[in-house]
């Protein structure tokens, strides 16, 4: 009697399961047969009253029936999920992601524009683009390019310092070490990125900005190279020839090193508010890559040499925009910046 009870059960469950079209009647079907008060429980109940010889068989044609059953909502759920999934997607409205931007509903951050001019312009003078990470090993901040304990040039870098031991990267050399690593002897790379200090908020200064950096290493790599490259930059940026002077300075990772000023775009040397009537630009620190730093890349310096670089993305759109307050660049305002949209 009791095994007829099994398969009157399942025949049930079979015309049930048939019968379910959404989630809500499948949750009730699994209720009537596999909840605590559901049919399985309740066949269970008389397996007392099952003969000896028959309780074997009866209590694995109950774990059958209960596998079935499970097994059988599983897959009744998936399809049913699948279904609603298709029918979603049949009563979407398609876009076309070909159709023109509607520019005037809101703006790209001018940073990100003169970043994006900037990229393509060493891209065209075949450099490679890569990224770097914005939390990094004390070593591949400071160690690897030259910086070891102590050295007094970490006082002019307050750092973010994280509770084990890494930090938010001070500058894009951080990655230097991992690129020199990955690209070997001879290569040309720029990895914007980015960057944190530990600073006081003002008009001139964010404890978040953004620099690209770049490195070009062969044999026979001197200051020369390192001035064409920059000059044929900005005369793409700025749609003329740029004039250039390097003066001395001092980075651990690079020997000799320079600041590079540019002859002010806007007045040509003349005097004007956005080189400060100096007629000279500050545009980016630079140098001969450091042999230490070479070595640390696993290049061999007495066989290679090269150069490296630094550009601040904010202080271009500055000197593009003469906007008077860095701030603005991270503020999200829309208002303030969507004026910029025809400077750039």
């Amino acid at each position: 009697m009791e095994l007829n009870n099994i398969i009157e059960t399942e025949n049930s469950f079979d015309a049930d399961a048939k019968a379910v079209s959404n989630l809500q009647e499948l949750e009730n079907v699994r209720l009537k047969y596999l909840g605590k008060k559901g049919l399985i429980a309740d066949i269970m109940t008389k397996f007392r009253e099952v003969p000896a010889e028959q309780k074997r068989e009866f209590g694995q044609k109950v774990n059958a029936l209960k596998s079935k059953i499970e097994n059988a909502i599983e897959e009744i759920k998936l399809d049913l999920a699948k279904k609603q999934i298709e029918e979603e997607i049949k009563n979407t409205k398609m876009f076309d992601y070909s159709l023109p931007v509607d520019t005037n509903t809101g703006s790209l951050n001018p940073r990100t524009i003169i970043q994006k001019q900037v990229v393509d312009i060493f891209k065209d003078m075949g450099f490679v683009i890569e990224d770097g990470c914005e939390i990094e090993t004390e070593y591949n901040n400071f160690e690897s390019v030259n910086v070891p304990k102590n050295h007094p040039a970490r006082d002019m870098q307050d750092t973010f310092w994280l509770s084990n031991g890494q930090l938010l990267k001070t500058q894009t050399s951080a990655a230097q070490n991992r690129i020199l690593r990955d690209y070997g002897p001879v290569c040309k790379v720029i990895f914007p990125g980015r960057v944190f200090r530990n600073e006081a908020l003002d008009a001139r200064h964010e404890n978040t900005f953004f620099q690209l950096e770049g490195v070009v290493v062969g044999k026979n790599i001197t200051v020369a190279n390192l001035i064409y490259f920059e000059k044929a930059m900005l005369k793409a940026l700025f749609k003329k020839d740029i004039e250039v002077r390097l003066r001395p300075g001092f980075f651990p990772f690079t020997e000799p090193s320079y600041e590079m000023d540019a002859r002010c775009p806007f007045c040509s040397g003349r005097g004007c508010h956005t080189c400060g009537n100096s007629g000279w630009i500050e545009l980016c620190p630079c140098g001969m890559i450091h042999p230490n730093v070479l070595k640390m890349g696993g290049i061999n310096p007495d066989e290679y040499n090269g150069f490296a670089f630094g550009l601040g993305f904010d202080r271009l759109v500055m000197i593009r925009t003469n906007l008077d307050d860095i701030r603005y660049l991270n503020s999200n305002n829309l208002k303030v910046m969507s004026q910029f949209k025809t400077k750039m």
